[in-house]
């Protein structure tokens, strides 16, 4: 049994604490807002993830001192727009060599860091690992089978989080691709909303595997080319994640994207999701790092279009259908 803490009382960290409760550790949910922490105490459960109680035995705390003390291993559970506010209070209370696990996704905006870069820039001396993959916290809180990768800098910690978080229902693979496994995870966010536009423009599963298609072929594309391997992007946390955002109504990305497809404004279509948009905060990051490597990204400029400058959607999609015609895999030799 290994104590642990989850810092940060959204939906997928209470989903993972319910998850590491059932492990049989011994788990502390740590919020900074108030009405999470009542509801978790009270009701044991949250609105937003109706029917997953966490067990009795956890305990819940607006104390971030006490969450972090005597625990074997920190799940930072914030959304991106917070990780490094949250990291920078946390820096006071860390033991050297504390295990820190990442289970946000996202790009910091400012810094074009991944969010494990940004943790390690406030907490220099934790030992980062990044937790992702095709999970959405209804179906974790539920215990319906699940699979996602750790990446870590060593094996030995990679196979430590492995072993916490491995159950009947949730399969965990490792991987040393850190900044693959976190770009695949906040870069589908952004196609998601393109799926999600798809769909409220009244597309079909056609264009949908489509922007799927290109969609991992644009960050496998700029992946690479900032150090990723192309095995991450074929795998769980690249294309895996990707099909789930993509399709599922669990996605807030697709659910704004559904919305802003019939014409709402990006800021009608987050009202009205009431829950934080990943892929809007990572579709700006993503063009930038698009420029700073000179790639192509043709499907995140429209998305950057419709969100910032008032493009309509359906503008978008046209353009992205006539684009100047070409190959589909340029290295691939033809027989004559």
């Amino acid at each position: 049994m290994a104590n642990i803490s989850i810092i940060g009382a959204g939906s997928w960290g209470t989903a993972l604490a319910v998850l590491l409760g059932n492990n049989g550790h011994h788990v502390i949910i740590w919020s900074a807002v108030e009405k999470e922490i009542e509801a978790l105490k009270t009701e044991r459960e949250l609105k937003s993830l109706p029917g997953v109680r966490i067990l009795d035995n956890t305990e819940v705390t607006g104390d971030l001192k006490e969450a972090m003390q005597d625990r074997d291993l920190l799940v930072l559970a914030v959304a991106s727009a917070y990780t490094r506010e949250t990291a920078h209070r946390m820096a006071q209370y860390l033991k050297p060599g504390q295990i820190v696990v990442n289970v946000a996704k996202g790009i910091e905006d400012n810094s074009l860091l991944t969010l494990s870069e940004v943790i390690e820039e406030e907490l220099p001396d934790a030992d980062v690992t990044v937790l992702s993959g095709p999970s959405h916290a209804e179906e974790v809180g539920k215990g319906i089978p699940t699979t996602c990768v750790v990446g870590a800098h060593s094996r030995a910690t990679a196979e430590f989080v492995q072993n916490i978080f491995m159950s009947p229902v949730f399969r965990v693979y490792t991987s040393p691709d850190m900044l693959g496994i976190e770009l695949g995870a906040a870069l589908k966010n952004v196609i998601a909303l393109a799926a999600g536009i798809a769909d409220g423009l009244g597309y079909g599963d056609n264009t949908k595997a489509a922007l799927i298609t290109r969609g991992i072929t644009e960050i496998a594309r700029l992946g690479i080319k900032m150090g990723g391997k192309i095995q991450t992007f074929s795998g769980l946390s690249g294309i895996g994640d990707l099909i789930v955002t993509c399709a599922s109504m669990h996605s807030r990305n697709r659910r704004a994207g559904i919305l802003i497809g019939q014409g709402h404004t990006m800021e009608e279509a987050m009202a009205e999701v009431n829950m934080v948009v990943e892929g809007v905060y990572s579709a700006k990051a993503a063009l930038k790092l698009a420029r700073k490597y000179e790639v192509e990204m043709p499907i995140i400029e429209q998305v950057n279009q419709v969100l910032f400058e008032g493009k309509a959607a359906a503008d978008a999609v046209k353009e992205l259908m006539l684009r100047d015609r070409t190959i589909e895999h340029s290295d691939l030799p033809w027989e004559k």
